[in-house]
């Protein structure tokens, strides 16, 4: 199963969307399959934006875990990939690079902005 940005950063954005900052007990993701969705909770948490438990049973065909909540490093991240145009710039920037490279290129482009928001430039 081929790493999907897209849904990683939808998932975070349905867990914010919780009142009091635990994530869902299930996830419904229109275009996405429940194996899908687990596959990215768990990636999600291999990179550090959720707090994650693993819960894959000898009988699932992808690696899965439950979702508990967004991590600093998530709503950092979430913060700033809230403008669409700021993530859509990046990930084309980004291309086909690792997601380390895709942060870095979120937080210059967050940055800009900010900066030519405050009138700085």
């Amino acid at each position: 199963m081929q790493r999907d940005l897209d849904l990683i950063r939808k998932i975070l954005l349905k867990c914010e969307e919780r009142e009091h900052g635990y994530a869902p007990s299930t996830f419904s993701i229109d275009g996405y399959t429940d194996e899908q969705i687990g596959f990215h909770i768990r990636l999600a948490g291999e990179a550090g934006l959720m707090h994650t438990t693993d819960i894959t049973g000898q009988g699932d065909k992808s690696p899965v875990a439950l979702a508990h909540s967004i991590t600093w490093s998530g709503y950092e991240f979430l913060d700033d990939t809230k403008d669409e145009t700021v993530w859509e710039k990046a990930k084309k920037a980004a291309g086909n690079n690792s997601f380390e490279v895709l942060k870095a290129v979120v937080i210059g482009l967050a940055t800009e902005a900010c900066t030519k928001a405050a009138g700085l430039k």
